[in-house]
């Protein structure tokens, strides 16, 4: 087996287009909190993760930041594959949250496959729609669902064995897209139902039964 078989849709490709894939990828190693691509940069490679986690965000020209998706092992970067196809620059930065191993597939090998392997078109389509979608399910919640509810659903997601949160309001903020201020007072209430207990840096859940139900709601 290669790193070809840990993708859904590669593992079908013909010996000849995994061959060619083999020869012309790399497999390359990114440390914790480097900045893989950001804003005006010009993706010179279609990257695959194998391990690791990858954060896409956006910031607004008012310095207000939101994550838009997280790239796990096994999956690709929708808005790198956007800007691949359509020849764009970034318009969004990917940091890795952990050390990360990925494959990265080159622009020129890129365009080849896409023409000339059906598979690895279809490869490339279905993730690019899938995460499309993921997008809309954002967008929908920032616009529509009430924030002390995403709130909720954060910190329980969020949350170890230990139901404690490590995060700061202004990273709790940046995750849900909107204030650090907003993100404090909704805390505050939190507080107040004697849901939670806060310290500097830490959110420990004491009902989380009605966090839950909240999250649920």
């Amino acid at each position: 087996m290669s790193w070809i078989d840990q993708f859904q849709g590669l593992s079908r490709l013909p010996d000849a287009i995994r061959n060619y894939l083999l020869e012309e990828s790399k497999i390359v190693t990114v440390p914790a909190n480097t900045v893989i691509f950001g804003p005006g940069k010009s993706p010179e490679n279609l990257l695959l993760l194998l391990e690791g986690t990858v954060r896409v965000q956006q910031t607004s020209d008012a310095g207000r930041e939101i994550v838009l998706y997280r790239v796990h092992a096994g999956e690709s970067c929708v808005l790198t594959t956007a800007c691949l196809l359509a020849y764009e620059d970034y318009s969004a930065e990917g940091i890795a949250e952990t050390q990360t191993r990925a494959v990265a597939i080159p622009r020129a090998a890129f365009d080849k496959l896409v023409s000339d392997s059906i598979e690895f078109r279809q490869f490339v389509f279905t993730a690019y729609s899938k995460r499309i979608t993921d997008l809309f399910v954002v967008i929908e919640e920032i616009a529509f669902r009430r924030l002390d509810i995403r709130l909720a659903q954060k910190l329980i997601e969020l949350c170890g064995a230990e139901d404690t949160v490590l995060s700061t309001h202004q990273k709790l903020a940046v995750e849900l897209g909107t204030a650090r201020e907003v993100v404090s007072r909704q805390l505050q209430e939190f507080q107040r139902r004697g849901w939670i207990e806060q310290t500097r840096g830490t959110i420990k859940l004491i009902d989380r039964n009605e966090i839950g139900k909240l999250a649920k709601s």
